[in-house]
């Protein structure tokens, strides 16, 4: 299940948390160390792919970009500097790599092409106007409010870590999200709820 989302009483239920980062993986991956690769790789893949959807809006350019983001990190962990930031530095790796993929393809994308009602980003709800609910209330959302969202609730990241990893204000994290929750059960209950 790519996300683990629920709307129930018109409030998204959150299905997991993120653990956090472990910086001591970098240095070991600098020097070649398959295992520390691997932890890194566990522990954030996760938070970036649901951040490159967030850009992309296409599951197979996300992957894409995901797996680009991890070659880029074995490549050039020994650059890495601690400051206790890990996942706003893979986050600027494949923000970048989406931007370039953007660029060099020439195309903009809307919610609409991954989010469709027959996409694989609603493939978890049964009921089709399920699908057209969520798909309206997403692509409702501006860019950052909708990576804010699933960030949290897909990667269950926590406000203060998503802050962190965006270079963003916490009380602005917590502003878009809580604005986001609110155009989303206004969109919601307009079109029809989402079953849980």
């Amino acid at each position: 299940m790519l996300f683990a989302m629920a709307i129930e009483g018109g409030a998204l239920v959150e299905r997991s948390r993120q653990a956090p980062v472990d910086e001591a993986l970098f240095p070991r991956i600098g020097q070649g160390d398959q295992a520390a690769f691997e932890a890194l790789y566990r522990q954030t893949e996760r938070a970036v792919y649901t951040f490159a959807l967030s850009l992309l809006k296409n599951p197979h350019d996300a992957l894409d970009v995901t797996q680009e983001t991890y070659l880029k990190v074995r490549a050039s962990a020994h650059l890495y500097q601690p400051q206790g930031k890990p996942l706003a530095w893979l986050f600027t790796i494949a923000r970048n790599l989406s931007n370039s993929l953007l660029r060099q393809s020439g195309r903009s994308v809307s919610a609409e092409e991954y989010f469709s009602a027959d996409g694989p980003g609603c493939a978890y709800l049964e009921d089709p106007s399920d699908r057209l609910a969520l798909t309206a209330a997403l692509d409702g959302l501006e860019e950052l409010d909708r990576q804010v969202v699933l960030l949290h609730v897909v990667s269950g990241l926590k406000h203060r870590e998503i802050a962190q990893d965006l270079g963003l204000p916490l009380g602005t994290v917590l502003t878009r999200y809580h604005r986001a929750l609110k155009k989303l059960r206004h969109i919601l209950s307009e079109g029809g709820a989402l079953h849980g």
